[in-house]
């Protein structure tokens, strides 16, 4: 799930395979501003069939912290 969650970001903000890891800060260490971060995270919920409510967005501060989501809420 990080690998698909790795691409997803490189290919949203335009990273051209900068190293991404858990502990990469969305908008400080990715350069993601907010309308980058609401069209992830919407290709993110298609992707996944999930819908992430904005009160968890809001708590998104890093890239480890989409993916504790997404394994939590993932559809079994």
């Amino acid at each position: 799930m990080f690998e698909d969650l790795k691409k997803i970001l490189d290919e949203q903000l335009h990273l051209n395979g900068m190293e991404i890891t858990k502990e990469s800060r969305i908008k400080e260490d990715l350069g993601a501003d907010s309308l980058d971060v609401l069209q992830m995270l919407m290709t993110i919920e298609e992707e996944h069939g999930i819908v992430i409510p904005d009160e968890e967005l809001a708590s998104f501060e890093t890239v480890g912290d989409i993916l504790n989501f997404l394994e939590k809420n993932r559809k079994q």
